[in-house]
């Protein structure tokens, strides 16, 4: 209705007259390269990457998803102005490139390709090899019965790797996570890439990132799974919240007490980054609303203050700033991820062992430090929702988490108490 579809002739209104031409403009295109890229997960690297284009005269680009036009726009998109491959994408920087597809699709239920695949990775200085899913194998209305490559896939990737002479990058191009925990355990594959379905930009993005021209800042959005989840789990199983007495280890890096091959929020870089808190509050004294004087303090850790007698509640704001050195030899970008922890208490159940409750990507020079400032919100952001709907603060010692566990994380603790009526305290006391 906002875009006018329903006001008459589109040719007398302001967007009915645009046409391709409008939509594939130079700075439209720049920005599809740019998602593609900042999208981009780098998962493992033992110093493989990036390739070095004055270093790599051969390469092998092989998969099923190696020469993926359309499948890299997934569904829910509009008409692309143009598609680049990651074969088109990887040609760009090295002469010599020979393709191999392995398999004729994703589902790969032969390996009639796989000797050809093989011989082409032990005459190369370098191997890519994209394998993953498309939509035949996830939709809507078509779920995966398991989280495994399909078909001759896994073997596609053993085979190639452990044949190839030169180094072995592996591109997963998929939604969802796949357990490759076997291509994980193999030392011939040096670093593996999550690229998602990136767009019609997504051959270029994924070239650029392999052969360093842009350093990686992707973060997971999701926990990796270990098939071993999936046979656990039944399908009819919604719970969210683990259960020890069946057995359920939970769902989402929320609940999640089991086992992960990769952590939601996991991501490398060509660079390191450490992290430091430059300022925090120490405690946060909350002052019960005029009309909501309470009978009895809340002094006691795991009590909890009903979030709408708080005074001014969706007004208590405070900030967390956050220091972010490059300590690495190039240029990046790093997504700050903060998650907050509550304390234990009965008030309210199944509590999540964390919840990401900001994110902020900033970009700094190498040898440089670029300082994050995140406001936080005290009721929306340090509360925890009871069986009721209602949202509860819970007095005692919270924990703020400063990325994930997969990184260096840094972590600060601050205790939110009571404030007394006759104190006179404020409402939020950054101490």
């Amino acid at each position: 209705m906002r875009l006018g579809f329903f006001d008459g002739n589109p040719k007398q209104l302001l967007f009915g007259n645009l046409g391709p031409s409008d939509v594939c403009t130079d700075d439209h295109q720049k920005l599809a390269l740019d998602a593609a890229k900042q999208g981009i997960v780098l998962l493992d690297n033992n110093g493989v990457l990036p390739l070095s284009r004055t270093i790599i005269k051969s390469l092998a680009v092989i998969g099923p998803n190696a020469n993926a036009t359309k499948v890299m726009i997934s569904n829910y998109a509009g008409v692309p102005c143009q598609y680049t491959s990651p074969l088109q994408g990887l040609q760009k920087y090295v002469s010599m490139v020979t393709y191999e597809v392995g398999c004729r699709d994703v589902k790969c239920n032969n390996d009639t390709f796989i000797d050809l695949a093989v011989q082409t990775a032990m005459n190369a200085d370098a191997v890519v090899l994209v394998v993953g899913l498309d939509q035949s194998i996830e939709a809507e209305g078509l779920d995966r019965v398991n989280l495994t490559l399909p078909g001759y896939q896994e073997k596609l990737v053993t085979d190639v790797a452990n044949a190839a002479t030169g180094k072995v990058v592996l591109v997963v191009m998929a939604a969802g996570p796949i357990d490759i925990t076997f291509a994980r355990n193999m030392r011939k594959i040096g670093a593996i890439l999550w690229v998602g379905y990136p767009g019609q930009a997504g051959g270029d993005a994924i070239a650029q990132v392999i052969f360093g021209d842009h350093n990686p800042a992707g973060r997971s959005p999701f926990t990796w799974y270990p098939q071993e989840y999936a046979d656990k789990v039944p399908m009819t199983d919604m719970n969210m919240r683990a259960n020890a007495t069946i057995n359920f280890p939970g769902r989402t890096y929320r609940f999640y007490t089991g086992k992960t091959l990769y952590e939601f929020g996991h991501g490398l870089s060509y660079s390191s980054f450490s992290k430091f808190i430059i300022s925090a509050p120490s405690t946060i004294l909350i002052n019960s609303a005029p009309n909501n004087i309470l009978l009895e303090p809340y002094s006691n850790n795991g009590e909890a203050i009903d979030a709408s007698s708080v005074a001014n509640c969706d007004d208590l704001q405070f900030n967390l700033m956050i220091g972010v050195k490059n300590n690495g030899p190039m240029e990046g970008a790093h997504v700050v991820l903060l998650f907050w922890k509550p304390p234990s208490t009965k008030v309210v159940t199944g509590a999540p062992n964390m919840q990401l409750i900001g994110f902020e990507r900033v970009r700094v020079k190498k040898g440089k430090t670029k300082y994050v400032t995140m406001s936080l919100n005290v009721c929306k952001d340090l509360s925890l929702v009871d069986v009721e709907g209602k949202r509860k603060l819970v007095i005692g010692q919270h924990t703020i988490f400063v990325g994930t566990t997969s990184e260096h994380q840094v972590r600060h603790h601050f205790v939110v108490r009571q404030a007394g009526d006759e104190s006179g305290e404020p409402l939020v006391s950054l101490t």
